[in-house]
């Protein structure tokens, strides 16, 4: 019997336990942290060894193969230790597909992922087809492979999970985008991170699909570098050569691989960032075959995504916006630009390496006052104490929420888009968001 270990016991490592239980592996999960009780429930009813505050090392490095949590680094100790004896290390994503047929539309990207991957979801059910959220968001793959299988799974991939990606393929595969990101996890080097992207259209076929925005430059440029077997449906903002999906007119438009048109007014979805994630949605839903009464539907109706440029309430005449999903600042530069009014912005956390440069110029446009919220925020003093806008200092919630509650004016927006990951201050970034609103909401 062939031995699978599971590192980290989270989402993704308990369901891909109970797919290879289920397949006739010997499992056993070992998680550095404490497993939540949710999964230990998932464990032992499935009969599944495992442990949590240590690695133990006779335990996993006998393993014929490893499924490893996106979150675990290649740096950690006990990786390192499993690459050195040459065991094969694999995503929960890439174990999953081998035991399912099932068509595979993945998204990946900076910036943007998320709330396309939703979109997409909700197009596909309001179509009525069996469809299953997974990746980033959603149920585990591996879990609903082994326990509730669908036609379809609308995937966000992270470029970790890309990472440990390598005979997996996506039937419609998404590329919205590649900003500077995560760059503390590819050695500050970006191409590392370009090329983890990249990876999602590994082993496409001539019958899959290829979505991707075709203004940006660095897709632009590596595509040079691939063969792509695909077929390709680059969108574009405004209609270029080549773009299949664009705006013209105030109308939004599909051309192929079936005309689609509708008012860009009534897409539910704002913004120019929105734009390109409702034209890869509509996009890749026309690929699958869905009805464009259907589609124009589902784009006028969506509702959007939690923690993205979420409105929370008015207090006093200001306008409190969770947008705590902006972790990069491609995102934030995105959040910036959909404002209509002055802002006071909330920014910081823990940085990845950011460059804060590209977001100075709507910065010193946009805002009325910044609050920087973090551990440490002299990094943030070094880029933006300079520019003539008052700033805040703060450590905490509270303190971010008081600061913001002083500074901002009636007419103004109070915007937390941080471009920074959270877990200097908070669990996530969904807990930082939760916490903005519920101080927001008993100003």
């Amino acid at each position: 019997m062939k031995r699978i270990v599971i590192l980290g016991a989270g989402e993704s490592g308990a369901g891909a336990a109970v797919l290879a239980k289920k397949e006739g592996f010997d499992v056993f999960v070992s998680d550095m942290s404490k497993i939540a009780d949710k999964y230990k429930q998932m464990l032992n009813g499935h009969g599944i060894k495992w442990e949590e505050g240590h690695h133990t090392e006779e335990s996993i490095l006998n393993a014929d193969e490893i499924i490893k949590s996106p979150g675990i680094p290649e740096t950690a100790p006990m990786v390192k230790k499993a690459i050195d004896k040459g065991i094969h290390i694999i995503s929960e994503i890439e174990f999953a597909g081998r035991y399912t047929n099932s068509k595979m539309i993945c998204i990946t990207g900076s910036n943007g992922k998320t709330t396309t991957t939703s979109l997409i979801y909700h197009i596909f059910k309001d179509a009525g087809y069996d469809a299953g959220l997974a990746g980033n968001i959603g149920n585990s793959l591996a879990l609903q492979v082994a326990e509730d299988p669908h036609e379809y799974y609308i995937i966000e991939l992270s470029s970790f999970q890309l990472d440990n990606m390598y005979d997996f393929r996506a039937n419609i595969a998404i590329l919205l985008n590649i900003t500077p990101d995560h760059l503390d996890r590819y050695n500050f080097e970006m191409q590392n991170y370009v090329d983890a992207k990249m990876r999602i259209i590994r082993n496409q076929t001539p019958q899959d699909a290829f979505i991707y925005w075709a203004d940006d430059p660095i897709i632009k440029r590596e595509l040079a570098k691939y063969d792509i077997h695909s077929i390709q449906y680059p969108f574009s903002e405004l209609k270029e050569k080549g773009v299949i999906g664009y705006i013209e007119e105030g109308q939004y438009k599909i051309e192929k691989p079936e005309p689609f048109n509708m008012e860009q007014e009534s897409l539910s979805l704002t913004g120019k960032h929105n734009i390109y994630n409702s034209l890869a949605a509509g996009i890749a839903a026309d690929i699958a075959g869905i009805r464009n009464e259907s589609i124009r539907k589902s784009l006028s109706d969506f509702p959007g995504v939690e923690h993205r440029l979420e409105k929370v309430c008015m207090v006093r005449g200001v306008q409190y916006i969770n947008d705590s999903k902006a972790t990069n600042v491609d995102a934030c530069w995105y959040a910036l630009e959909a404002m209509k009014t002055k802002v006071i912005l909330i920014i910081g956390g823990k940085d990845k390496g950011n460059d804060y440069a590209p977001i100075k110029p709507l910065v010193r446009e946009k805002c009325s006052g910044i609050v920087y919220l973090g551990a440490d925020n002299q990094k943030l003093h070094d880029n933006f104490d300079g520019m003539g806008i008052p700033v805040r200092d703060t450590h905490s919630m509270k303190e971010c929420i008081e600061a913001c509650y002083e500074m901002a004016k009636p007419g103004e927006t109070v915007l937390l888009s941080p471009c920074c990951a959270s877990f200097d201050l908070f669990k996530n970034m969904e807990d930082r968001g939760e916490q903005f609103k519920e101080l927001v909401r008993n100003l």
